[in-house]
C-alpha cells in the first residue's frame, strides 16, 4: 500500500492571482508593441519637446502638413476645402534646397 504525503505549507492558491499576472503580461505586451511602432515609422520627434514640421506625402493630393509647436499640435490639408480653422489652401509652387543651404523657390 502506497501513502501519500500531502504538505501544507500554509499558502492558499488563488486563482484570481493568475489573472493579474496575465493583465501585467499584456501591459508589457502592449507598451513593447508602442515603443516598436514608434521607432519603425520614426515618429520620435513627436515626443520631444523641440518644434517641428513634418510633411506627409509630399507632393500629393492626400500631402498633410503636421506642425508642432509647444504643446500645440495642428495639422493642415492643402486643399480647396477649409480646414478646422476656416482657412483655404492649395499648392503654389516647390522649394528646393542646394548643397550650400540655400533655398530656392520655383512658383508653379
Amino acid at each position: 500500500m502506497k501513502r501519500r504525503r500531502i504538505l501544507n505549507t500554509g499558502e492558499d492558491h488563488d486563482p484570481v492571482a493568475l489573472l493579474s499576472n496575465l493583465f501585467d503580461v499584456a501591459m508589457v505586451f502592449a507598451v513593447a508593441l508602442m515603443v516598436a511602432l514608434v521607432t519603425k515609422f520614426n515618429m520620435t520627434e513627436v515626443f520631444s519637446q523641440e518644434d517641428y514640421t513634418m510633411v506627409k506625402n509630399p507632393g500629393k493630393d492626400n500631402m498633410e502638413i503636421i506642425t508642432k509647436e509647444g504643446q500645440k499640435i495642428t495639422k493642415y490639408k492643402p486643399s480647396e476645402s477649409q480646414d478646422a480653422s476656416g482657412k483655404k489652401g492649395r499648392k503654389v509652387g516647390i522649394a528646393y534646397e542646394m548643397e550650400n543651404g540655400e533655398i530656392i523657390y520655383v512658383p508653379e
